[in-house]
């Protein structure tokens, strides 16, 4: 069949005509030509994808479908399997393996990866790889892989790189053009579907949902600005009077907001598992329903499909009937801690319209079809785990591209919450940035330098370092920092200028000032004086309590009880003879004890008899008033409980000469400017030098370490540099260190995979660790603690990236599965079920990886046995991809 021929069979297979985007790839691709496509989501960058298969498929060759995810891969391999029959497309994601012969195959990029420096057979008949979500290169755990692929494909291999609208698209083609031959850029930032960006918000006096466009006439909706005015942060206005409220609209009032304005299906962004999951249970307490009967018998045919290899054992140990229960109401979470047949039937669910609202994490942006009408941002702030940050421009884009399906919906819908962190400015200058620059995270690491080592000479592995996307852009923007750093030296000269001041120096006022707001902050509150002030009275203590309802004296008739502000109460008993609990509230002021009286003999406050003479006593007693109980007036009569007085560094910081100057406050912005403008001098030559430092220098301090540990000798691989070269991990070299040194010899299979999963595992905020770990695996844990001691004092010397810590924390759990035990039990040491699958699953790949390279026989075998093992239950059924044609 000619290629004329080809294209026209698979344009008249599609029932509609192409965009102009598509037949310009597609021109490309008839053209012999590898091509970038840099388009929004959900605009059908796949239809270019599909051709260059079906163009492979004609001349009787092969294709490779790559993706960052697992589940992307494996939804892109049924997508496949539908189009061109079971028998031609296959699947590898490291932990499943289907049709691995057949002409299309289905993969992560990683495993290409490994295939290339492996010198795979596979490679032998390829002729076109598709890198779908090549934007990924910029991820900084795994984006060097994208980049490794595109260096070392054999050159008679073309690509079809599908990514976000990035700004910088044509200088990625033009870096693949460096490396491969021609590359042409074809870009398309037309939404499929028009997208409208919302603004919501709550008024809390009128109880009024506020939905609002963020735009009017592409300007920034001046309704929405005020409505974002209408509260000051504390709720009130700078000249006192009350303003209205608005808050952030709950979780319920947004779904009813959703369901009322025919905004659903919606995808509603919030960055928490634990949120997703919370906000499902409040959905679904507050009564609301989505789904018809008969929408809810689908519901439960498509989850008994899904879940059908789970045991009633796990799947009660994973909370099925809370799931199902949301489910059924048209609710479901989608996050990482769900396992994976789960998340597959929230995903089939929503996208048959059957499930109306779904609340997920980030990682639901990242390519898997889940198509909505509107998609709901609650926060434009994450936590990044030790600090909050703005979404980026990148981020934002990402997660609105789902909104709007095609074929289905007119207009898409972006809605971001009002947010007391975020102003509606931001809101608006965010969603009006479509597009951001991508970025590389290329760098030399163990296994990339063993594997150079292995394949080419020392100028020829140096020469393909400098192919990478990191040295092209480095060389492309050194001019431009050269510029931004001229930029920053006089914006910081004319910003100390503005905060010169002629009454004196700015920099000794600003101390002064900081140093008074220090002071007021660590002042005592009023609340905590008066607690400690109660807590210091004894039985007998005569003080004065300034309130309306018990003016005057009273004695105190034991010691306080309770704690804090809320629990704390001191009885009394008043001149008149009443008896009292009084709390933190009752007393404005620190009470101060007056006097004191012996309380009647015998003590019985229950009698009315005792509480009698009490008062007698009280009254009689010659006490005077507190000079700050005569003079108190209550808040509600228009006085203050207590008037503090100014603290020492107060008094200091209004008695310097630049307090008296009516600019002072101009001349500290300028300051606190020309301080933030030099850090960002600091960082932006250190990023220039960092830049101009070439990668081959970075492999040099590479193989620096490489050489120490005696993986390379010159420019070749010792027998442990071997090892090292087909071992794909984070912690590549500390796993062939300890392999090298016996530290997985000697164990029964257990016992390995419970050791292994110290390079596997990262609590990542989750308390785990709960089972217990085995008594004899205490020592190699230390030992391997050792190896990475040692390991980073060399990084530190050669200023390369610390490799992670281990972490502990699965050992025993990882021991309990290989040993059998069920899943309830070992789900109790705290860990998620998508957690503990995910967990399991790479610690399996790791095992196998290990049984390849292991020198000793015994050791290889027992990684297997371990592999096997723990390869059971939930993990095969999360393993297990359902296939039409199968």
């Amino acid at each position: 069949m000619t290629q004329p021929e080809v294209r026209q069979r698979f344009e008249g297979g599609f029932g509609f005509s192409l965009d102009a985007f598509q037949a310009d790839a597609m021109d490309a691709i008839d053209n012999g030509h590898s091509v970038l496509v840099a388009a929004p989501t959900g605009s059908g960058k796949t239809v270019v994808a599909e051709y260059a298969i079906e163009c492979a498929l004609a001349e009787g060759a092969r294709a490779f479908y790559t993706t960052p995810l697992k589940a992307l891969s494996n939804q892109k391999f049924n997508d496949l399997v539908a189009r061109h029959g079971a028998s031609r497309v296959g699947l590898l994601t490291g932990d499943t393996v289907v049709r691995p012969d057949a002409d299309v195959i289905v993969m992560t990029t990683e495993v290409l990866r490994n295939m290339i420096y492996a010198r795979s057979s596979s490679l032998d008949r390829l002729r076109w790889v598709i890198l779908d979500e090549v934007h990924y290169l910029q991820n900084p755990y795994r984006g060097a892989v994208w980049e490794e692929v595109i260096i070392h494909l054999p050159q008679s291999v073309d690509l079809v790189c599908l990514s976000a609208t990035v700004s910088n698209a044509e200088d990625v083609a033009d870096w693949i053009g460096t490396v491969r031959g021609t590359t042409e850029a074809i870009i398309d930032e037309t939404r499929p579907v028009q997208l409208e960006h919302l603004y919501l918000a709550g008024e809390r006096d009128s109880e009024r949902m506020h939905l609002v466009p963020t735009f009017v006439d592409d300007v920034p909706n001046k309704f929405a600005a005020r409505l974002d005015s209408a509260t000051d942060r504390d709720g009130r206005s700078d000249r006192g009077r009350r303003r209205r409220k608005i808050y952030t609209p709950r979780r319920v009032e947004v779904a009813r907001v959703l369901d009322d304005h025919d905004m659903l299906p919606a995808v509603y962004f919030i960055f928490s598992r634990k949120g997703c999951d919370e906000a499902v249970r409040q959905c679904v307490n507050a009564g609301l329903r989505l789904t018809t009967p008969e929408e809810r018998k689908q519901i439960r045919a498509t989850v008994d499909a899904h879940l059908s290899r789970l045991a009633d054992a796990d799947l009660d140990a994973l909370g099925y009937d809370s799931w199902l229960a949301g489910l059924e109401m048209g609710f479901a979470s989608h996050h990482a801690g769900l396992v994976p047949p789960m998340k597959e039937a929230v995903e089939a669910l929503f996208a048959a319209a059957l499930v109306k609202l779904v609340f997920a994490t980030e990682t639901l942006s990242l390519g898997i079809n889940m198509p909505a009408r509107s998609v709901v941002i609650e926060k434009l702030t994450k936590f990044t785990g030790d600090r909050h940050e703005m979404l980026t421009a990148g981020e934002y884009t990402q997660f609105t591209g789902r909104a709007g399906r095609r074929g289905l919906d007119d207009v898409g819908y972006a809605v971001v919450l009002w947010s007391p962190f975020v102003s509606f400015e931001q809101v608006a200058a965010l969603a009006s940035r479509r597009t951001y620059a991508l970025r590389s995270s290329f760098r030399p690491t163990y296994n990339m330098a063993a594997n150079l080592i292995r394949r080419y000479a020392p100028d020829e592995a140096r020469h393909l370092l400098n192919l990478s996307f990191a040295q092209y852009r480095a060389d492309r923007v050194i001019v431009q920092q050269e510029a931004a750093i001229e930029r920053l030296v006089h914006d910081i000269a004319r910003a100390y200028a503005q905060a010169e001041c002629e009454q004196g120096d700015v920099k000794e006022y600003r101390l002064l000032v900081a140093e008074a707001e220090q002071a007021r902050r660590d002042a005592p509150s009023d609340t905590r004086l008066i607690v400690d002030a109660i807590n210091r009275l004894r039985p007998g203590d005569i003080v004065f309590v300034p309130t309306h309802r018990t003016k005057g004296k009273v004695a105190v008739l034991g010691p306080p009880r309770g704690k804090g502000v809320s629990g704390l109460t001191l009885p009394v008993v008043t001149d008149d003879g009443r008896r009292m609990q009084l709390r933190v509230k009752d007393f404005p002021i620190p009470p101060r004890r007056a006097g004191h009286i012996k309380l009647p003999a015998p003590f019985d406050p229950g009698a009315a008899r005792f509480l009698r003479a009490a008062a007698e006593l009280v009254r009689s007693a010659e006490v005077t008033e507190p000079d700050d109980v005569k003079t108190y007036t209550p808040k509600w009569m228009g006085g203050r409980a207590r008037a503090r007085g100014r603290t020492p560094s107060e008094r200091l910081a209004t008695m310097h000469p630049v307090a008296a100057c009516p600019d002072a406050p101009q001349h500290l912005r300028a300051l606190a400017r020309a301080e933030r403008l030099e850090r960002s001098l600091v960082a932006e030559r250190r990023q220039r030098r960092s830049d101009e430092a070439s990668l081959g220098r970075q492999l040099d301090r590479v193989l620096t370490v490489l050489s120490e540990l005696g993986f390379v000798e010159g420019w070749a691989l010792t027998e442990a540099g071997e090892r090292l070269a087909r071992l794909y991990h984070e912690c590549d070299l500390l796993i062939a260190d300890c392999i090298g040194a016996g530290l997985f010899d000697g164990l029964s299979a257990n016992e390995l995979a419970g050791l292994a999963s110290v390079f596997t595992f990262e609590a990542r905020g989750v308390d785990v660790g709960g089972l217990p770990i085995p008594a004899g695996l205490h020592t190699r844990i230390t030992e391997i603690e050792a190896h990475l001691a040692r390991l980073a004092g060399l990084e530190k010397r050669a200023h390369l990236p610390l490799t992670r810590d281990i972490d502990e924390g699965f050992v025993g759990a990882a021991y309990a599965w290989a040993n059998g035990d069920p899943l309830a039990e070992v789900l109790a040491d705290g860990i998620t079920g998508g957690d503990f699958v995910r967990n399991i699953k790479q610690l399996v790949d790791l095992l196998r990886q290990i049984a390849l390279v292991a020198p000793v026989p015994a050791t290889a075998k027992a990684a297997t046995q371990a592999a096997d093992a723990l390869f059971r239950g939930v993990v095969v059924a999360s393993s297990v991809v359902s296939t039409r044609g199968d």
